[in-house]
């Protein structure tokens, strides 16, 4: 079944409080999808961000990101005043996120809603925190304990509290209790307005994607609390980390610095850690995008402390028999294979055995570093096609930047006039292709430049801070959509059913 989806992250929505949540601008546009014919909404992961504020390096790879609690929703349950709401600074610029701002005032805030909601306390909310034990109580200390050591990292702590000991443990989460239920309500409060919003998108026949990095962060509860699925040495400190070799991209290539995954270890409990993260994430998305593919079949080791990613070494990983052990567990998801970049034999037949749809790139079509698997004549039905993702220029950003040959190749190959609009040329080849799922973003759907960039890859500052402006979304973008999706096959079956 041909469809189509928007790819825009919570953070983006527009909003008074300094970031976008899940309250009524989300509804509103889920209702935007409805009209516009589509059939997914994609989300970047929706995790609580660290250093750096990227949402894949976050402190927990099952909790949610507190900044998207909406606190609207939380004056109509009296856990806040809208005068205390606005009393706040936000940051100046509605179409940008200041994360120092939300970190110095958001948190706060909260405190003032977590001392009425201990008055208060919902008939779940013990429930909840029974249902989510297997990762709630780690994370809630680990943030405690994050607070009390004045941000620091875990491998920073005293080696009592580093190491876990239970007698360290056991002193901690009694001084601490009072910070640990803070924490344990904000997830409460996240995980209420989140299955709330997906309901609403699935009621109107929206499905949520979602994102799954294959990494998590050194600093997370996921290595803290699990020190022996990672690759550390005696002092708990990364042996190698992630990254990528570098490429006709990249002289130096990429170091994500993410420590890596004992594969073995996982093997042995039959990928206890990693069964439970996909099926935590697949209760909370429809259909899960997992980022960096490639790194099941082989993946790149960079020795730790080292400031290139030049000296690493590609090693073996799980393959397919993660995947087979984890579906007799859960059985058949809907899951997206993220396999851009260097792909090899081994890396194909991975996805081609998992039957997971591979993502295809138009952005990546006209590059002369690229081979010619991303241009539309060479898509299969079973994957999902996207100009660029958040890590992509905005389509018009990239006719700007990119070298004249490969734009002129852009131009010729899909007969791209500006009479049409660039970016309107491109979207057309990702809705006509062959490809089962079309994914667009909505900077491109709203003709941003380079402004509305999300990331550039391994670079700090200035990256996922876009928003997007209230109203910026018509009647007129709205049936426009709508005109190209019909026109190409890919309305929801409901729709075209009642024409």
């Amino acid at each position: 079944m041909r469809s189509s989806g928007i790819l825009m992250h919570i953070s983006s929505l527009p909003s008074p409080y300094g970031i976008g949540t899940m309250g009524k601008e989300a509804k509103k546009f889920v209702d935007f999808l409805v009209k516009a014919g589509q059939s997914y909404w994609q989300v970047l992961p929706i995790c609580p961000t660290s250093y750096g504020d990227s949402p894949y390096q976050s402190f927990s790879s099952f909790a949610g990101n507190p900044y998207f609690i909406d606190l609207d929703i939380l004056c109509k349950e009296k856990l806040l005043r809208k005068a205390e709401c606005v009393a706040y600074d936000w940051g100046k610029d509605l179409t940008k996120i200041d994360y120092d701002v939300l970190y110095k005032n958001r948190y706060p805030l909260l405190h003032k809603a977590f001392e009425r909601f201990q008055k208060m306390i919902p008939e779940d909310y013990e429930d909840f925190c029974k249902q989510q034990e297997d990762w709630l109580e780690d994370y809630a200390l680990f943030m405690a304990l994050k607070d009390t050591h004045q941000g620091a990292a875990w491998t920073e702590w005293e080696p009592e509290l580093k190491k876990r000991e239970e007698n360290a443990i056991t002193q901690a989460s009694e001084e601490l209790s009072g910070e640990i239920n803070f924490w344990k309500m904000l997830q409460y409060l996240f995980y209420k307005q989140w299955h709330d919003l997906k309901q609403y998108a699935n009621d109107r026949g929206i499905r949520m994607i979602g994102d799954l990095p294959i990494y998590v962060a050194l600093d997370s509860a996921d290595v803290w609390a699990n020190p022996r699925q990672f690759y550390l040495n005696e002092e708990l400190l990364p042996i190698d980390v992630a990254g990528c070799p570098p490429d006709a991209f990249s002289e130096d290539g990429q170091l994500w610095g993410n420590p890596l995954f004992r594969w073995d270890v996982m093997k042995e409990d039959g990928y206890r850690w990693w069964t439970r993260r996909i099926d935590k994430v697949s209760k909370l998305f429809d259909v899960v995008r997992i980022d960096h593919f490639r790194g099941f079949d082989s993946y790149y080791a960079i020795p730790y402390g080292d400031t290139t990613a030049r000296n690493g070494a590609w090693r073996e990983g799980p393959g397919i028999e993660l995947f087979r052990c984890i579906e007799e567990k859960l059985g058949k998801l809907d899951i997206i294979a993220e396999d851009l970049g260097y792909l090899t034999d081994s890396v194909r037949k991975l996805l081609a055995d998992s039957g997971f749809p591979g993502m295809k790139l138009i952005q990546f079509a006209f590059d002369s570093r690229e081979d010619g698997d991303y241009l539309p004549h060479n898509y299969t039905r079973n994957s999902v096609v996207y100009a660029g993702t958040h890590d992509n220029d905005t389509i018009l950003g990239w006719m700007k930047t990119a070298p004249r040959s490969c734009v002129a190749y852009a131009k010729e190959y899909l007969k791209l006039t500006q009479e049409e609009g660039y970016h309107w040329g491109v979207m057309r080849a990702v809705w006509s292709s062959v490809s089962d799922t079309a994914v667009v973003t909505m900077q491109d759907l709203l003709g941003l430049s380079s402004v509305g960039r999300m990331n550039t890859p391994s670079t700090l500052g200035c990256n996922w801070m876009w928003r997007m402006k209230a109203g910026a979304i018509d009647s007129k973008l709205t049936k426009k959509i709508h005109k190209q999706v019909e026109l190409y096959g890919r309305l929801p079956k409901e729709t075209q059913d009642s024409k």
